[in-house]
């Protein structure tokens, strides 16, 4: 084999000094390999040729099949590159710089995003509901994901007992409003972030005005009135909703989006629990790093959404628990008797485009 490695670099070196292609340079080895195959079927086993290029032909076949597969891979990693790879001056022309393409050059390389998924996270407007344990981490990574705007309404302060868990707070912001906080967060993190803070609760005389001016809702509150109120604004709106809940141990995300075929968020809740069945985080605790895991999760979600990345949660609810380490999937069906989305249907994208077209939420607070 040594014979036939030094007669190879020989072809290739001499190739190199006459200035000949690759191409060239490769086809003959490939013929000096063919040579001694076809060599090797001729003569008889313990020929002194056989014996000093290797002695077998099978050898030589299998170092030609590796060297085919090692070549078809770089071929096609190269073309997957080239295929998903964005001309900076087509990117810089949608609304991303030079700076950016650094700061989410992550994104970026994902084939599910690339360029153009991280343009649409630039040019796509969420609303955040709840600046809480679970809105916390989904605006510190939608902020840090490059999400253009961010609109966050919450009409709390924050207080010592939200630190364990809150982490887009620090101790200098107790007795801020949550909002005001939030958007100096936001701000310290990718001052790109247009965000629109709402110093208050989110009402049914407020919330059509308001959904219908983002192009996603990230629900994350932990009261069950405003819940319901948030999934009929996003059913009429035909605005997907992505909602999440935690309890002690255990937390709860799903995507809500009638409007392509899955149920709301009514449909799997229908009913609100009896007065004192479901205790608050204030009465029964909450770790401090579940909200993390399961806003984390949340933003997921968003993202996958925003560039159409992935299979979203659309019909099935994750339950995570982190006591005993487990997570699962339930799905849910649509109820067609739903007293929200029951008719709406596909009918929604529309709806929300006329609604979208001739509303103002108004200026955030």
């Amino acid at each position: 084999m040594l014979m036939v490695g030094f007669l190879a670099a020989v072809i290739w070196g001499t190739g190199v000094a006459m200035g000949a292609p690759k191409r060239a340079r490769r086809i003959m080895v490939g013929v000096l390999l063919a040579v001694i195959i076809a060599s090797h079927l001729a003569l008889p086993d313990g020929h002194p040729w056989r014996e000093a290029t290797g002695g077998d032909p099978r050898l030589w076949g299998l170092v030609i099949g590796l060297g085919v597969v090692v070549w078809g891979y770089t071929r096609l990693f190269r073309a997957v590159k080239a295929r998903k790879a964005v001309p900076v001056a087509d990117v810089q022309a949608k609304g991303l710089q030079n700076d950016d393409l650094d700061r989410y050059a992550r994104h970026i390389m994902l084939r599910e995003i690339g360029g153009t998924g991280q343009v649409a996270l630039s040019q796509a407007r969420v609303l955040v509901v709840g600046a809480g344990g679970l809105g916390s981490p989904v605006l510190l990574y939608l902020a840090a994901a490059g999400v253009g705007t961010l609109g966050v309404i919450d009409d709390d302060v924050v207080e010592a007992s939200n630190l364990q868990r809150q982490v887009l707070f620090r101790d200098g912001d107790r007795g801020l409003p949550k909002v005001q906080a939030a958007a100096q967060a936001i701000a310290a993190i990718n001052p790109r972030v247009a965000v629109r803070p709402y110093n208050r609760r989110l009402t049914a005389d407020i919330a059509a005005e308001l959904v219908a001016d983002y192009d996603l809702v990230l629900d994350g509150c932990d009261s069950f009135e405003t819940r319901d109120v948030v999934n009929a604004a996003c059913v009429a709106a035909g605005v997907p909703l992505i909602a999440g809940a935690l309890t002690q141990w255990e937390g709860q995300i799903s995507l809500y989006h009638p409007a392509h075929g899955t149920p709301c968020y009514t449909c799997v809740f229908p009913n609100r629990p009896a007065p004192g069945l479901v205790p608050s985080c204030a009465e029964a605790g909450v770790l401090g790093p579940l909200p993390g895991v399961v806003g984390s999760m949340m933003a997921v979600e968003a993202v996958k959404v925003l560039t159409d990345a992935g299979t979203s949660l659309g019909g099935r609810l994750l339950i995570y628990d982190a006591l005993y380490a487990q997570t699962r999937i339930v799905a849910v069906p649509v109820d067609a008797t739903c007293r929200v989305c029951a008719g709406r249907g596909l009918q929604a994208d529309a709806t929300r485009a006329k609604v979208g077209a001739t509303t103002d939420p108004g200026e955030p607070t």
